[in-house]
């Protein structure tokens, strides 16, 4: 069986008033490709921040490889391995490219290198035309490939992307799915939100739909892609 990367139990978690979890349970195991679906405000980014300690819960309890990490800083889950492409990209706009992605460069928890510099311009051939620029003169697309870039730098073992195609171009969504699928095949666990429950499921083996606050579906992501009424029901517009 493989081993669980990161995992939560009962999360329930609030913005001031706002009950946004309801016992929200959830697990990835190393390799896997899970899709996070739902309607907007339906808690896919509150899971998220939760789990990585952006956000704190009011309730239940979290894990990493098998490690509570309850009231644990955020720096200390990524050391763990697990990267964070958020929405909003949050690169460093007076630094080039080249130094975005230099200053996030590390060995993974097992030692592993097998992202390096030279791989992620072999991957995004886009940045490497732009290396010296700065992040703030980058296209909307081009910060998103930084990104991606900047959390492979880390040699992480679990990815998470956050509506990773979101606002982008029909083209640069493309070049992203590509991206995707390559980072899949890598080995790499990833978590992908994005409304586009087509394209999800078409790279994910398991599927996830939250519905206010709370796990609906928890499955394979073929039965969502051939059940037209769950996708009405919960991911239609």
């Amino acid at each position: 069986m493989s081993e669980t990367l990161l995992e939560a139990s009962g999360l329930h978690t609030y913005y001031g008033s706002s009950h946004i979890l309801h016992g929200v349970d959830f697990r990835i195991s190393k390799g896997e490709a899970l899709g996070l679906m739902g309607r907007n405000g339906m808690g896919k980014t509150t899971l998220i921040k939760s789990m990585l300690g952006l956000v704190r819960p009011h309730d239940g309890e979290i894990r990493v490889r098998g490690k509570s990490m309850n009231g644990a800083p955020t720096h200390r889950v990524a050391r763990a391995g697990i990267a964070y492409v958020p929405e909003g990209r949050g690169i460093f706009p007076n630094l080039s490219v080249r130094e975005n992605l230099v200053m996030a460069s590390r060995a993974g928890v097992e030692g592993q290198r097998d992202w390096t510099f030279d791989r992620v311009m072999t991957l995004f051939p886009r940045l490497s035309q732009r290396i010296n620029n700065g992040g703030g003169q980058l296209s909307g697309g081009e910060q998103q490939m930084l990104t991606i870039g900047r959390a492979l730098m880390t040699n992480p073992d679990l990815l998470i992307l956050d509506e990773a195609t979101e606002g982008l171009a029909p083209l640069i969504v493309r070049e992203i799915w590509r991206v995707i699928r390559e980072i899949r095949d890598s080995g790499i666990a990833t978590v992908i939100v994005d409304k586009n429950h087509s394209a999800v499921t078409s790279v994910t083996d398991r599927s996830m739909i939250l519905v206010k606050g709370q796990v609906v579906f928890d499955g394979a992501s073929e039965a969502v892609r051939n059940d037209p009424e769950m996708i009405r029901k919960h991911l239609g517009v």
